[in-house]
C-alpha cells in the first residue's frame, strides 16, 4: 500500500537546478507544498563530492568548493520551507503529474499539480565506449571516482591514464592527485584538448600531466587488476601499452532522461535529452525539465539559475498564466552542432534561461561565425569571440533569434 503525498510541485533530483528551483518556488507556496527527491542519502548533486573549488561564481557571486556549494545550496532550500526527501528513488509514473516512489520507508505515490525533471547527467561508462578487454578492478568514471575519494576516503590505485581532455578530467586529475595517485597520461581523440587552455597549459606545466591528442584507448589489459591500456594513435595506428592501475572515463555527456523517455516525453535531437521551449515546459502539460539533463553538461551554477528561471515559469502555470503547449517552432542545430537547447519557440514565451541558448559542436571552430536563419530568411548573424569546441557548451545570445516568427517554419542556426 502506498503511502500519497500532494504537494504542489514535486522537484525530482536534489543538485545544483533542484535545490535551486526548490528554493525559490518553497516561500512562494503555502508551506510544505515544495517536495525534492533524491535517490542519493545526501542532497546536493554531483558537486557535493567534487571536493575543490569553482563553484557558485554565476549564481550565489562567490567561489565555493563542491562540498560547501552543495551545503549551501541545500540549506537555502530549507530554509526556503522545501521539504527534501532523499533515498527516494522515482520508479515509474502513475499519471501525467504523479510518480511512484521507492524509499526505505516504503512507497509512495506523489500527485503534484507540477513536476520539475531536474535529474542531471552522467558521463558515458567503458561499456558503452566499446573498449575492448577483461573487466578488471580500477576502471573508473569521474564520478566513480570522486564519490570513492571523497565520500568513502578510499585511494583508486597509484597510477592512472585519463580518458578525455575537457573541464571534468582535469577534475579527475585533482581528485587522484589529492589521494596520491599520479596521472600518467590523457588522452583524447580531437586534434586539441577538449577543455580552456585555462586549464589545459597549468595542467600540463604544474600538474607534470601529459596530454595526447589524436589517440585513443583500445583495449584494457588486466584481469583481477588492471595493469595497463593499450593506446592507439589514430593517424600512424601505431599502438603502446601504458602501464597503470587505474583508468578513468571522463566526460562524453548523457542525460539522466529514463524518467523522460518512460513518460513518453518528447525528446530532443542529437541530446535525448526532454525537449522543452524557452519556459522549460515538456510536451506534457505541467511537466517542466531544468539543469544538465538539457544540456549535458554544463557548469554546476548554468544549472543552478535554469533552475531559478524553471521556477518562475512553474509559478506562472500554477497560478493559470500559462497555455498548454501546443507544437511551437523547432530550433535545429545544423552541423557542426549535434544539438541546442532550449529547441522550442512558442508565442509569448520568455527568453531562455541566461538569454542564451545552448549547443554542443562536434568540431572545433575557433572563430565561429553564427548565422540564424527562418523560412529563407537571416534573422542574424554574429562572428562570436569563443570558440565552439567539443566538449564544453557552447553559448549563442538570445537577441539573434529573438525576432523569429513564433508561428513561422523553423529556425535554423548553424555557423
Amino acid at each position: 500500500m502506498s503511502t500519497i503525498l500532494t504537494p504542489d510541485v514535486v522537484v525530482v533530483g536534489a543538485g545544483p537546478a533542484g535545490l535551486t528551483a526548490a528554493a525559490r518556488l518553497a516561500p512562494r507556496l503555502p508551506p510544505g507544498r515544495v517536495l525534492v527527491l533524491d535517490r542519493e542519502r545526501e542532497p546536493g548533486g554531483i558537486p557535493r563530492h567534487s571536493d575543490h573549488t569553482g563553484y557558485g561564481l554565476r549564481d550565489l557571486h562567490r567561489l565555493l568548493t563542491g562540498p560547501a556549494y552543495a551545503r549551501a545550496l541545500t540549506e537555502r532550500a530549507v530554509a526556503a520551507g522545501a521539504a527534501i526527501r532523499t533515498e527516494a528513488t522515482v520508479t515509474g509514473w502513475a499519471g501525467e503529474r504523479a510518480l511512484e516512489v521507492t524509499t526505505p520507508q516504503g512507497l509512495l505515490r506523489v500527485e503534484a499539480r507540477a513536476v520539475v525533471l531536474a535529474t542531471g547527467a552522467r558521463e558515458r561508462p567503458r561499456s558503452a565506449r566499446l573498449v575492448p578487454g577483461d573487466r578488471p578492478e580500477g576502471v573508473l568514471t569521474t564520478g566513480r571516482l570522486q564519490n570513492l575519494v571523497h565520500l568513502h576516503g578510499r585511494a583508486p590505485g597509484r597510477r592512472a591514464v585519463i580518458v578525455g581532455a575537457e573541464s571534468v578530467s582535469w577534475s579527475a586529475v585533482l581528485t587522484l592527485r589529492s589521494v596520491g595517485c599520479t596521472t600518467a597520461l590523457m588522452t583524447t581523440e580531437l586534434d586539441v584538448p577538449e577543455s580552456y587552455a585555462a586549464f589545459t597549459h597549468p595542467g600540463r606545466l604544474v600538474l607534470d600531466v601529459p596530454v595526447a591528442t589524436r589517440t585513443r584507448v583500445v583495449r584494457v589489459v588486466g584481469r583481477g587488476r588492471l595493469t595497463g591500456v593499450e593506446i592507439e594513435h589514430l593517424d600512424t595506428r601505431r599502438r603502446r601499452i601504458v602501464d597503470c592501475d587505474t583508468l578513468v572515463f571522463t566526460g562524453d555527456w548523457l542525460p539522466d532522461n529514463e524518467l523522460a523517455r518512460t513518460a513518453g516525453l518528447d525528446l530532443a535531437p542529437g541530446s535525448g535529452s526532454p525537449l522543452t521551449d524557452t519556459a522549460l515546459r515538456t510536451s506534457t502539460p505541467g511537466v517542466f525539465a531544468a539543469g544538465n539533463v538539457l544540456h549535458p553538461a554544463d557548469t554546476a551554477d548554468v544549472a543552478a539559475l535554469d533552475g531559478r528561471h524553471v521556477a518562475h515559469q512553474v509559478l506562472r502555470t500554477l497560478a493559470g498564466q500559462q497555455p498548454a503547449p501546443g507544437p511551437g517552432v523547432p530550433l535545429i542545430a545544423d552541423a557542426p552542432f549535434r544539438w541546442i537547447a532550449p529547441g522550442l519557440l512558442r508565442p509569448g514565451d520568455p527568453a531562455p534561461p541566461r538569454s542564451r541558448l545552448l549547443l554542443w559542436s562536434a568540431e572545433l571552430v575557433r572563430i565561429p561565425r553564427v548565422t540564424v536563419c527562418q523560412d529563407g530568411r537571416v534573422l542574424g548573424h554574429r562572428t562570436l569571440p569563443w570558440p565552439a569546441s567539443p566538449g564544453r557548451v557552447f553559448r549563442v545570445p538570445w537577441r539573434l533569434a529573438a525576432g523569429a516568427d513564433r508561428r513561422g517554419g523553423p529556425v535554423r542556426i548553424g555557423l
